[in-house]
C-alpha cells in the first residue's frame, strides 16, 4: 500500500463526510457544512490510498502566535499504519506552522498519541457552546 500525504489537495466534501462517519465526534456533519468548513480552513492535510481519502487533519492559525489542530481522523481500515503520525509530522514540520508559538487541540481520549508530538495536557482553556446549536448553514 502506497499512502500519499498531501497538503491542500482538493478534498471532495462527500468523501470527507464518509471518512467523518468513522469518528464519533464528527458524525452527522453535512456535505454543505463540510464544504463551508474547508473554505474557511487555513491548512488541511489529507492521506490517500490511490484515489481513496483515508486520513485527514486541518489547522486554523494566525501564522505566528496560535494554531489550532482539528479533525485528525484516519479510516479504521488504515489505522495502525503510521498515517496519523505522518499527518502530524507534516503539520508540525510545515514551513509556516513549524514557527507558530503555541498549538492547541481538543481530544477526549487520544492523549498518548498527541503527547508523542510534544503536546501536554493543559487546563488553560475554556469552551463556549452556542445555546442555539450553532452550525451556520447559509
Amino acid at each position: 500500500m502506497d499512502i500519499k500525504i498531501r497538503e491542500g489537495y482538493p478534498v471532495k466534501p462527500a468523501a470527507l463526510q464518509q471518512l467523518y462517519e468513522h469518528a464519533p465526534w464528527a458524525k452527522g456533519r453535512t456535505v454543505q457544512e463540510i464544504r463551508k468548513m474547508l473554505q474557511n480552513t487555513d491548512y488541511h492535510f489529507s492521506a490517500w490510498d490511490n484515489k481513496r481519502l483515508v486520513g485527514f487533519a486541518r489547522v486554523l492559525t494566525d501564522g505566528i502566535y496560535r494554531a489550532t489542530l482539528w479533525d485528525v481522523v484516519v479510516h479504521p481500515d488504515y489505522q495502525g499504519q503510521g498515517i496519523g503520525e505522518e499527518l502530524m509530522s507534516r503539520i508540525l514540520s510545515h514551513p509556516v506552522l513549524s514557527k507558530v508559538e503555541k498549538f492547541w487541540l481538543n481530544t477526549r481520549d487520544k492523549f498518548g498519541f498527541y503527547e508523542k508530538f510534544g503536546f501536554v495536557r493543559s487546563d488553560q482553556g475554556m469552551v463556549r457552546e452556542n445555546p442555539k446549536g450553532g452550525r451556520n448553514r447559509d
